[in-house]
């Protein structure tokens, strides 16, 4: 049975990435291990953050995962959507790993769940 793979996107600044991955070294070093791989993606501010992950970035993230593996082609048609278009967005989705292509040269989305959290205050 293939495992549940989740993400967490968030926001932090440099420093607080750094202060979580040292936490979490120390635990490892301590012998706790996680049950399952953390995986997280940061951004270092909203802006940031709204500029990769904009609703038609979402939209293609959750058809592609419906429809399972696909080509840029396949899926700009699905999307009913240029192919230039859909080509960069899947080239900034992969870069950012929310994105993975296959033996096949198919695009897909590994996540079964992708979460996002925005602390409105420190």
């Amino acid at each position: 049975m293939k495992k549940k793979r989740d993400l967490k996107i968030g926001i932090k600044s440099t420093n607080e990435f750094f202060d979580e991955a040292l936490t979490i070294a120390d635990g490892l070093d301590a012998g706790h291990r996680p049950e399952k791989p953390i995986e997280r993606l940061y951004f270092g501010d909203l802006q940031t953050l709204l500029h990769h992950l904009t609703p038609k970035r979402l939209e293609l993230l959750s058809v592609l995962r419906k429809t399972g593996p696909s080509s840029i082609n396949a899926l700009a048609k699905t999307l009913q959507r240029q192919y230039r278009n859909v080509h960069s967005e899947v080239k900034d989705l992969k870069m950012l790993g929310l994105i993975e292509k296959n033996e096949e040269g198919l695009y897909l989305v590994p996540w079964d769940e992708i979460s996002t959290v925005v602390r409105l205050a420190a």
